[in-house]
């Protein structure tokens, strides 16, 4: 097992820039059938709170350290008091200073621009991982993570359960049959109340610094980030609302609505990303609505050109086509990671192809055709898609142990992630950008281009930077 010295010492820089090659590569099992993974939790609060509960109950893994940067929160007292005997930590660093190897694998439900750090050091000590969604906060992180996670030959999985329910199976099976084919337009929408929706107008700049409660290790908190003096603004999910920390509500949601059309279309990186409406723009916390188009060119004979529609905010609602009937209902889990309070139209997306159209809902939701009379006729001939194995927390497990290959391993969830990316720049600087899916540059902006790396890290956080 390698050390925390012997991970400095043996980084080796990768290149920003650099297109990186990535294929799928089986997970090498670190127990035997018979043995359970022995699992260190980063964040176990809030979301990751849920995540530490979901993979301990599939009777898999021992819960064998537990790390937050707060473990006097309230929030992490739930956990805590399931496993008061696990050892403690605040830095992750430490974490794996003391127990590299006790661990096989990790989960990390920090806030979404830490996932970075804690991901790689896991890879390159290679350990599996387990990450909420977004994979991390910028295009670069998200390439290395990739790379990485090829090299060390470790299960991956992000954490947008849906990829291991229905909907996953049924699109997968819908696609091979031709049901769902010719697919030129796609409507994604999560229009429920956010946090930033109680405050954006009147955000002119940053928070000024306030006192740093006495059980937070704020620099770790930090991480790679550029600093920041502490603000209540910015902990306990509201950091999801800041452009520096989080990823809006295309980065929470979009992982949840979108990731089968994205996976089995083939989708991949968009030529052009239009934000046709930001309504309360600024420069430091997402907009109260906003609407953003996404083009993607021709992959192959077979599959046309298609746009993705993007809507978010309270009343910022789609066009609905005839015959949508009732809204989608969707089996998203309750969390801690704001409200999930919806309009009267669900989370969820309209898929138009050549000469159907399907609604679906977010997470592990269905599709359905429409309008009914359409889908009654179809019934007979539509093919049964097989049940999920495994929920996604177990299937992550089962990766560990090479059971099963992981369904939202880095390699499909990158992309993913990379498209959402080039969306939140696009709302972050309130311009149309146009990308280059062969050299993976912006063109028509260096200032956007410069945010596919983001700004430099921390002194001292340099290393993650490495594969």
């Amino acid at each position: 097992m390698l050390s925390r010295r012997s991970f400095l010492q043996t980084a080796t820089v990768a290149s920003a820039a650099s297109a990186l090659p990535f294929i799928h590569v089986a997970a090498q099992g670190t127990a035997t059938p018979n043995e359970k993974i022995n699992l260190a939790c980063c964040g176990i609060g809030n979301r990751g709170a849920d995540v530490v509960f979901a993979l301990h109950a599939t009777g898999l893994c021992n819960i064998v350290a537990l790390c937050d940067t707060d473990m006097g929160a309230k929030h992490t007292q739930k956990v805590l008091a399931k496993f008061p005997n696990v050892p403690r930590f605040k830095d992750f660093r430490q974490m794996f200073d003391k127990m590299a190897n006790q661990i096989d694998a990790v989960s990390v439900g920090t806030p979404d621009f830490s996932h970075f750090p804690i991901s790689m050091m896991a890879i390159r000590l290679g350990k599996h991982v387990y990450v909420e969604k977004p994979m991390a906060h910028t295009h670069q992180q998200i390439d290395l993570l990739m790379a990485a996670a090829k090299k060390y030959k470790v299960a991956t999985q992000m954490g947008n359960q849906g990829h291991s329910d229905a909907n996953y199976f049924q699109f997968k099976t819908w696609s091979e049959a031709g049901i769902i084919k010719n697919v030129r337009k796609i409507v994604a929408h999560m229009n429920g109340t956010r946090r930033w929706h109680k405050w954006n107008g009147n955000i002119t700049g940053l928070p000024p610094a306030e006192p740093i409660p006495e059980t937070l290790d704020w620099d770790t908190w930090l991480s790679q980030a550029t600093y920041h003096d502490y603000n209540k603004k910015y902990i306990n999910g509201d950091w999801r609302c800041w452009y520096d920390f989080g990823n809006g509500a295309l980065g929470d949601w979009g992982a949840h609505i979108m990731d089968t059309a994205h996976e089995f279309l083939n989708l991949g990186l968009p030529t052009e990303v239009t934000p046709i409406k930001l309504e309360g723009w600024n420069p430091f916390v997402f907009p109260m609505a906003s609407t953003l188009s996404f083009k993607f060119p021709e992959r192959g004979a077979n599959l046309p050109a298609c746009e993705i529609l993007w809507y978010d905010g309270t009343k910022n609602f789609p066009t609905l086509p005839d015959g949508y009937g009732k809204s989608v209902s969707s089996d998203a889990p309750a969390s801690g990671g704001g409200s999930s309070a919806v309009s009267s139209l669900g989370p969820g997306k309209e898929i138009y192809a050549d000469d159907l159209i399907f609604k679906g809902g977010s997470h592990g939701s269905t599709l359905s055709i429409i309008p009914a009379a359409k889908a009654k006729d179809m019934a007979s001939t539509l093919p049964v898609a097989p049940k999920s194995p495994s929920n996604h927390f177990k299937n992550f497990l089962l990766g560990c142990k090479g059971q099963e290959v992981c369904r939202s391993r880095f390699e499909v969830a990158g992309p993913l992630c990379q498209m959402m990316g080039l969306g939140i720049m696009a709302q972050r600087l309130n311009m149309k950008l146009v990308f280059d899916r062969t050299t993976r540059q912006i063109t028509n902006n260096a200032q956007a281009n410069g945010l596919l790396v983001g700004p430099a890290p921390r002194k001292g956080w340099e290393q993650f930077y490495t594969i």
